[in-house]
C-alpha cells in the first residue's frame, strides 16, 4: 500500500471508531472537540471527530515539498536579484564604452608619439580614469555575482534530485485530489455530529490561550447562532461604563490584532455577560436592569426591555463583582438570562428570553446563592456554575431547566491566570469562551451525548 493509500484508510477509519477531532481555524495546530455518543441504555455507540482540515499538511512529505517551495522561491529572488543587478550594471558599461575607446585611443597615441603628451592633456586623461574607475567595482560585483549563480546552480541540481526521489516515491499520486476527498470527508462527519443531541458536561480541556490583551476584566465572543456562517469576533474591553466595541473579521485577525472595526455604543453596557447572537449584541445597559439588542449591521439598537425584578449596580454579582448582575448567554436552545432578585433570596434565577422581544418566555429558580458563583454558562438547557472565579476553580453546580432538578458536580479546569471575569459556551464551536485577567482564553469540552435516530 502505498503512502497516500494509508493515509486515506486512516482516514476513513476516523469515521467508523472511537475517536474524532474538529479542527479550530483559528488555530496553527487546531483545537478538539469532542462528543461521545451512546444509545439509551448507555451503550457507547461511537465517538465522531472531524478530521484536520490540514491533516495533508502535516504529512511528512507534504513539509518537505514546503521546504523546497520555499528553497525555490528563495532561488527564484536570487535569481531576480542578480538579474536586475547584472541589467543594471550593463548598461553602466555601455554607456562608459565611449569613455573607454577615447581613453584607449589616447594611450595609443601618447605610446607611438610621447611628445604630444602635455601638461594638460595629461590632466584630462587623469579626468578621463578617474570617470572610469567606478568600473573596478561593476567587475568585482560581476565576479561575486558568478560565484552567487554557482551557488545557485547547485541548489538547483539538489533540489532537482530531492524532487525527482519524491516523484518516484508518490507516483502519480494527485494531492489535490487527496485534498478534495478529505474535505468531502470532512463534510459527511460534520453532517453526522450534527445528528448528536444535546449532551451533559463531562469534563473541560486545558486552557487555549488565544491572546493577551486589554485590561484584567472584559468579554470577547463569536456569534452564538446556529446556523451561522458569520466568522467575525467581538471584544469589549472592561466592565463600567464601556461603549467602545472592537470586531475582527476572523478569529485570525483577532489574534493578531488587525483588521477590526469600531462599534461605539448609544448606551454604556455594564458587567462583562454579553452575548452576541444572530448578529445582534445583547447586553446589560449600565446602572439599570434594561437589556439592549444592539444590531452590528445597521449599528443601531433594535430594542430596548426592562428584566423586571433583576438586581443590578453590584446588588447580585458573581464573586469577582464587577457590575456581574445580570448574565445574557446562548446555548443550542436559545438565549437565555442569568440573574437574580431581592423576593428570590439572592439565588440564581434562569429565564429564557424570546430574542425577538427579550420577553421572558419561562423562568427557574435554581436555589444557588448567585454571590457564591464564580461564573456560569449554558448548555443544552442546562446551567452550570463554577464556585470560584480564581484558582483552583470547577463547576459545582448544574441546573436542569428541562426537569426542573439539580445535581451538585465536580468536573475540574485549569485556571491559568487566577481570575476569570467572563464565561460563556458557544454551542456552535462547542467551547467555553473566558477572559482571564487580560487573557482571552478557549476551553473544549466533553459532552455526553444520546444520538437522535432519523428512523
Amino acid at each position: 500500500m502505498s503512502p497516500p493509500e494509508a493515509l486515506w484508510v486512516l482516514l476513513l477509519l476516523l469515521v467508523t471508531v472511537s475517536s474524532c477531532k474538529g479542527l479550530y481555524p483559528g488555530s496553527e495546530e487546531g483545537w478538539q472537540v469532542y462528543s461521545t455518543a451512546s444509545d439509551p441504555d448507555g451503550r457507547c455507540v461511537c465517538t465522531v471527530v472531524a478530521p484536520a482540515r490540514n491533516l495533508c499538511k502535516r504529512d511528512p512529505r507534504s513539509r518537505q515539498l514546503r521546504s523546497l517551495t520555499e528553497q525555490v522561491q528563495n532561488v527564484s529572488q536570487s535569481m531576480e536579484v542578480v538579474d536586475l543587478r547584472t541589467s543594471r550594471d550593463l548598461q553602466y558599461v555601455r554607456d562608459s564604452e565611449p569613455l573607454l575607446r577615447g581613453v584607449d585611443g589616447r594611450l595609443h597615441t601618447y605610446v607611438a608619439n610621447p611628445r604630444t603628451l602635455t601638461a594638460r592633456s595629461l590632466q584630462e586623461l587623469k579626468g578621463q580614469m578617474s570617470q572610469l574607475r567606478p568600473l573596478l567595482s561593476v567587475v568585482e560585483q560581476y565576479r561575486l555575482d558568478l560565484q552567487t549563480l554557482a551557488t545557485l546552480r547547485m541548489e538547483l541540481l539538489n533540489l532537482s534530485i530531492v524532487l525527482t526521489a519524491i516523484q518516484e516515491e508518490i507516483g502519480a499520486y494527485d494531492y489535490e485530489e487527496l485534498q478534495q476527498r478529505v474535505l468531502l470527508l470532512e463534510t459527511r462527519l460534520h453532517s453526522c455530529m450534527n445528528k448528536l443531541g444535546c449532551g451533559r458536561l463531562t469534563a473541560v480541556s486545558n486552557p487555549i490561550t488565544v491572546r493577551a490583551s486589554g485590561s484584567r476584566f472584559g468579554s470577547w465572543m463569536t456569534d452564538a447562532m446556529i446556523p451561522s456562517s458569520d466568522s467575525r469576533v467581538w471584544s469589549m474591553d472592561g466592565y463600567y461604563k464601556g461603549r467602545r466595541v472592537l470586531e475582527y473579521r476572523t478569529m485570525g485577525d483577532f489574534t493578531k490584532g488587525q483588521n477590526f472595526v469600531q462599534h461605539l455604543l448609544p448606551h454604556p453596557w455594564a458587567g462583562t455577560g454579553h452575548v452576541v447572537y444572530n448578529g445582534s449584541l445583547y447586553y446589560n445597559k449600565h446602572q439599570s436592569n434594561i437589556l439592549v439588542q444592539y444590531h452590528f449591521r445597521s449599528r443601531s439598537v433594535l430594542l430596548q426591555r426592562s428584566l423586571s425584578g433583576a438586581g443590578y449596580n453590584n446588588t447580585f454579582p458573581y464573586s469577582w463583582g464587577g457590575s456581574s448582575d445580570i448574565d445574557l448567554m446562548a446555548d443550542e436552545t436559545g438565549l437565555w438570562a442569568v440573574y437574580t432578585s431581592i423576593p428570590n433570596a439572592g439565588n440564581i434565577m434562569v429565564s429564557r428570553l424570546d430574542p425577538h422581544s427579550l420577553e421572558v418566555l419561562h423562568s427557574w429558580d435554581t436555589g444557588f446563592p448567585k454571590r457564591s458563583a464564580g461564573e456560569a454558562f449554558m448548555i443544552c438547557g442546562t446551567l452550570y456554575v463554577t464556585n470560584s472565579h480564581l484558582a483552583g476553580a470547577k463547576v459545582h453546580f448544574a441546573y436542569h431547566t428541562n426537569t426542573s432538578t439539580y445535581e451538585y458536580t465536580d468536573i475540574p479546569f485549569h485556571n491559568q491566570y487566577s481570575h476569570i471575569s467572563m464565561m460563556d459556551y458557544n454551542p456552535r464551536e462547542r467551547a467555553l469562551y473566558t477572559w482571564n485577567n487580560g487573557h482571552q482564553v478557549l476551553y473544549n469540552v466533553t459532552l455526553f451525548h444520546v444520538i437522535r435516530s432519523d428512523g
